[in-house]
C-alpha cells in the first residue's frame, strides 16, 4: 500500500491516480495525513477495500509530506561508514550518534529551498521511516512491526552552522525552512521484497553524487527502533531519517556545496524520488 498527502488531505496512491480516504470512507477517516498514524492498524484493515472507490486524476495538485507534523523527528548520523569516513569521524560501534529535525523544516517532495546568506549547504539523500504504533522497549527482531511505512527524505545540511564553535549545531544546522524533504508516498513494508537492501541515489543538475544501499546502514531500522525505544517512547507519526550514504559535499575535495538554480533529485528504489530546486538568499 501506498499512501500520499494530496492538497493536504490523506490519500491512497495507486498507479491510475489517486483515492480520497475520507470521501472513500465516508467520514470514517478524516482527510488529515499525520492523524492516520493514531488509527494505523485500523487503517490498514479498511485499505484494501477502498480500491474500488472512485479515482482520481492526481494532474497538478500538489503532493506534500505523507508525515507533515510528527511528535518526534530522529536523525542518525554516520550510519554508512564510508560516509563516516569522509566525514572524518570514526564508525560508530556500540550506539548510533541520534540528533532531532525540527517537524517545521519538514515540506513534500517538490519545491523551492531558499539557501541561507552565507551558507554551506550540503545534501543528504535517506531511507526515512515513520513509525505505525508506539514503541518502548522493542526488540530488533520485531523493528519492522513497528513501521507504518518507507519514504524518501533529505537531511538537507548547513554546514557553517553545524560546526559552528563552541559545540556543533546539528540539530538547527538541519532545520530550515525546506531542509526536511519528504514523499513522494509512504510505502507500506510489505511492498518490498527486501525492506533491508533499497538502493538510493542523489543527483545534482544530473550528475550523480550518491549511490549506496540500506543493506550498508551499521544501525538498521529495526536496530534503530530498538536502541531508541529503550531510551523514550516512539509514537505512531514519528520519522526517522536513517542516515546517508557517501558522496556529500562537505566530504569531496575540494568542498562542494548546492549553488543558486540548482536542482536536487534524490530517489529510493521501491518509492520514488524527491525534487528540490534552490534560489540564492532574499536580500
Amino acid at each position: 500500500m501506498r499512501i500520499a498527502n494530496v492538497d493536504g488531505r490523506l490519500s491512497l496512491a495507486l498507479s491510475t491516480g489517486f483515492v480520497d480516504v475520507e470521501r472513500a470512507s465516508a467520514g470514517k477517516f478524516g482527510s488529515d495525513p499525520q492523524a492516520i498514524y493514531d488509527r494505523w492498524s485500523e487503517f490498514r484493515e479498511w485499505a484494501p477495500g477502498a480500491r474500488g472507490s472512485e479515482v482520481e486524476p492526481l494532474g497538478d495538485r500538489l503532493l506534500g509530506s505523507p508525515a507533515p507534523r510528527p511528535r518526534q523527528v530522529f536523525a542518525i548520523g554516520l550510519n554508512y561508514r564510508e560516509h563516516a569516513d569522509e566525514s572524518g569521524f570514526d564508525r560508530p560501534a556500540e550506539h548510533p550518534p541520534v540528533f532531532t529535525k525540527f517537524s517545521s523544516s519538514i515540506t513534500g517532495p517538490v519545491g523551492v529551498v531558499e539557501l541561507p546568506q552565507g551558507g554551506n549547504v550540503d545534501w543528504e539523500v535517506e531511507l526515512t521511516a515513520v513509525i505505525g504504533k508506539t514503541a518502548r522497549n522493542v526488540a530488533e527482531h520485531d523493528g519492522w512491526s513497528y513501521v507504518a511505512g518507507l519514504t524518501v527524505g533529505q537531511d538537507i545540511s548547513e554546514r557553517r552552522l553545524q560546526m559552528a564553535s563552541p559545540a556543533p549545531q546539528f540539530s538547527l544546522a538541519k532545520s530550515l525552512p525546506g531542509f526536511s524533504p519528504m514523499g513522494p508516498d509512504l510505502v507500506t513494508v510489505d511492498e518490498f521484497d527486501n525492506p533491508d537492501d533499497l538502493a538510493l541515489a542523489c543527483e545534482i543538475n544530473g550528475e550523480a553524487v550518491q549511490n549506496g544501499r540500506t543493506l550498508d546502514l551499521i544501525f538498521s531500522v529495526p536496530r534503530l527502533i530498538e536502541y531508541l525505544s529503550a531510551i523514550l517512547p516512539l509514537y505512531p507519526g514519528d520519522v526517522i531519517f536513517t542516515g546517508t550514504p557517501s558522496g556529500v559535499g562537505m566530504g569531496r575535495s575540494p568542498q562542494r556545496w548546492l549553488q543558486d538554480g540548482d536542482e536536487l533529485v534524490s530517489r529510493i528504489e521501491g518509492i520514488g524520488e524527491i525534487r528540490q530546486a534552490f534560489v540564492g538568499a532574499h536580500r
